[in-house]
């Protein structure tokens, strides 16, 4: 049983969340006898163009400060999104991060300049032999990953679990779990500029009349849907055992790694922050909650949102954690620790 620490805080004040969010850092600092390398990223989630509910810049902002007083130099890491958008290469990711208020630290986008950057770790699981995360995050040994949980439309909800699988992932490794490996091509958006076919690195597509892709030569770095001037190359969404991929690219991305989880239960949507639109709540806010194990981080988080609601929100989400536990990342079963705060309603 792994504990997770809770403060409740239904408040819209961010300032204030931010030094909760840092009450529940110390806690489990202390309680772990957690201690700090001299470099550590923390993991966030910058929101797409247009989104309006993702957690804003000033949540992180005690957290960062803390760091900086015991020493630690800290950064925003995050990888390029696989589909196009604001946040698809480097350059627009973080135009992006700065216009959203994320100017506080230097910022790491971990898979180069259009997502085919990335180191290999071996995991031998069921659906996955090697995870593609971001080149970045192999430099580091600790992180602070700092979640929103909210719904997500193939996932269920996006909370710790999908941060590091994800989050770490070079766009090759998001391409892996969402469906197979290699990417299609929309023939009546295609104009055959061959900018693709210069892209590849692997000779694995050719433009006769319309760009076609090899499935035996593509590697899934997924770069030609970066680069793609008409957006014609895309992923199809709609591959099978995504949830249990996740949860193993969820180990990828911690194996070897010392971190700490930090999520929000706040501005709960149906769907994700990678929304670019403006959604509205679903659920109440609830508060912030933090641990070591992100499976059981993830369960509480879920466990929480449906007993606040009274519904079964997110359900679909269920089988990753159930397929996380399996494999070995953490469990399901957890104890809830409260920390009370003296000015907390």
């Amino acid at each position: 049983m792994s504990k997770v620490y809770f403060i409740k805080n239904s408040q819209s004040d961010y300032n204030k969340l931010g030094k909760d969010a840092l009450e529940l850092l110390k806690k489990v600092v202390s309680e772990a006898e957690h201690r700090f390398e001299k470099e550590v990223p923390i993991k966030v989630h910058f929101g797409e163009k247009g989104n309006k509910t993702f957690m804003p810049s000033n949540c992180y902002d005690e957290t960062i400060n803390y760091l900086k007083e015991k020493g630690v130099s800290p950064s925003y890491i995050e990888t390029n999104v696989l589909y196009r958008g604001s946040r698809t290469t480097t350059e627009l990711h973080i135009e992006t991060a700065k216009a959203h208020g994320f100017t506080q630290i230097p910022i790491i986008i971990a898979d180069g300049d259009i997502g085919t950057e990335y180191d290999e770790i071996e995991i031998n699981k069921d659906y996955i032999n090697k995870c593609k995360i971001g080149k970045g995050y192999g430099k580091f040994k600790q992180f602070i990953v700092m979640s929103h949980f909210k719904g997500h439309i193939a996932a269920g909800f996006g909370g710790a679990l999908k941060q590091l699988a994800m989050g770490f992932a070079a766009r090759g490794g998001k391409l892996e779990q969402h469906s197979g490996i290699s990417p299609i091509v929309d023939a009546e958006k295609c104009i055959s500029c061959g900018i693709c076919v210069n892209k590849c690195n692997f000779s694995a597509i050719q433009t006769p009349d319309t760009a076609v892709i090899d499935e035996s030569k593509c590697i899934g770095c997924a770069g030609c849907i970066a680069v793609c001037p008409k957006g014609a190359i895309e992923n199809t969404w709609g591959g099978s055992h995504f949830l249990e991929k996740l949860s193993e690219y969820a180990y990828g991305a911690s194996k070897g790694k010392d971190i700490i989880y930090i999520t929000f239960v706040h501005n709960i949507t149906e769907e994700c922050d990678c929304v670019g639109a403006t959604m509205k709540p679903i659920a109440g806010n609830i508060g912030i909650l933090a641990g070591k194990d992100p499976v059981a981080l993830d369960t509480a988080c879920l466990d929480l949102v449906q007993k606040d609601s009274g519904e079964k929100l997110f359900e679909k989400g269920r089988p990753s954690l159930i397929h996380a536990e399996k494999i070995g990342l953490g469990t399901m079963e957890y104890q809830i620790v409260k920390i009370n705060i003296e000015d907390e309603e």
